[in-house]
């Protein structure tokens, strides 16, 4: 099982009215408790900086993260090493304006030594002010990740996986985008074997449909999601086809950017986004194309699709193009359907900042004809 280096939290400030949190200290065998006051705040998107004060060892038989994972989840996901959880407590509704409910991070021990980290999420992902279009997509739409299939709203990949709660159960404004659970374990995106890749994330997904199912019992609703019964083989880089970039058929890449973009990776298909990442190499990913078809999960890019740039006019939607991200939100039959294109690092003849407006007509029409939003033709007002 791969480990992961664990980073020392930040001490928090103090806090007048802090939440719950369980202290759990747990191994195959053996699981103790203590309660534990957080005198701590939520910082940045959605971390949280602990600082606990421990009271006396009590004994509980709750399981981690809101007494929803199994010795299952446990076993698969840190083997038969001691284990410590920080659960903070799951609220009624978003704290603040980072639109968290909760957190529980488990971290395995051998000795004295910090191994592996797991940290799960309960957060509703805005669409309004635009909080959530650059750091979660980030890390929980990439290219290494797949469709959880079955029906599932969600992706996994060896390092991260998240999954849409049910709109019936917590409702939904509108300009907001989904409530998710999601867990991440170690460095977003980390390359590894395939081998490791499918068991790391096989034990990942199995622990998120447990959370989820903890989460919805939680919040008082009725249902449960079942374990996808297969998921599809982790992505692997391919060199780039000119010809048909990304894998879309009509999509030509300008030859100024083939040297820097030789390889390329597409996202497991028939999920809520499908991500595409291209790059000198797998270490140096300089662009990425997402496709955004879930229309809940297409509301986190709203406000760049209004504020992010000069404008952009399409034949049935609107846009923005800025220097490194261009955000076209087009109208199609199943909903509002996101095309994203971000360029991460120079690329191309002078290494500019020019890819997204060079690429994006082209990129939305050959897409939206792929998807069945077609026919689309964008123009740049002014330019």
């Amino acid at each position: 099982m791969t480990d992961t280096d664990i980073p020392a939290a930040p001490e928090a400030p103090e806090a007048p009215r802090p939440p719950l949190v369980r202290r759990l200290l747990g191994s195959r065998t053996v699981r103790t408790a203590t309660v534990a006051a957080l005198a701590g705040a939520l910082v940045g998107a959605g971390t949280v900086a602990w600082r606990t004060d421990t009271l006396p060892l009590v004994s509980s038989s709750s399981a981690p993260c809101w007494d929803s994972l199994g010795s299952g989840s446990m076993d698969a996901l840190f083997g038969d090493r001691r284990t410590e959880v920080e659960e903070q407590s799951l609220h009624d509704d978003p704290m603040g304006d980072t639109g968290v409910y909760g957190q529980c991070r488990i971290t395995s021990y051998e000795g004295d030594r910090a191994r592996r980290q797991v940290t799960v999420n309960v957060r509703r992902l805005d669409g309004l002010r635009g909080t959530d279009a650059q750091d979660w997509p980030r890390e929980f739409l990439s290219s290494g990740m797949v469709s959880l299939g079955d029906g599932l709203p969600g992706m996994a990949s060896s390092s991260r996986a998240w999954i849409a709660l049910p709109q019936a159960c917590t409702g939904r404004d509108e300009f907001t985008g989904p409530t998710v659970v999601d867990i991440g374990m170690g460095r977003a995106d980390f390359e590894m074997s395939s081998e490791y890749a499918a068991r790391d994330r096989a034990a990942l997904t199995g622990a998120l449909i447990d959370a989820v199912n903890g989460v919805i019992d939680d919040f008082g609703c009725s249902g449960t999601y079942r374990e996808p019964r297969g998921l599809a083989e982790p992505v692997e880089w391919d060199g780039t086809r000119p010809s048909a970039f990304c894998g879309i058929e009509g999509l030509a890449l300008p030859a100024a950017y083939r040297k820097d973009l030789r390889e390329t990776r597409v996202s497991g298909e028939g999920g809520p986004a499908r991500v595409c990442e291209a790059g000198y190499d797998s270490d140096e990913k300089a662009v990425r194309l997402t496709t955004v078809t879930d229309p809940v999960l297409a509301e986190i890019y709203s406000s760049d699709a209004l504020h992010s740039g000069a404008p952009v006019k399409g034949t049935r939607g609107y846009g923005k193009a800025g220097g490194n991200r261009a955000v076209f939100k087009a109208v199609c039959q199943t909903g509002p359907v996101m095309f994203v294109l971000e360029q991460l690092r120079p690329a191309g003849k002078g290494s500019r900042f020019t890819f997204t407006r060079d690429l994006l007509p082209a990129y939305v029409a050959a897409e939206a004809e792929r998807i069945g939003c077609g026919p689309q033709k964008l123009t740049f007002p002014g330019s």
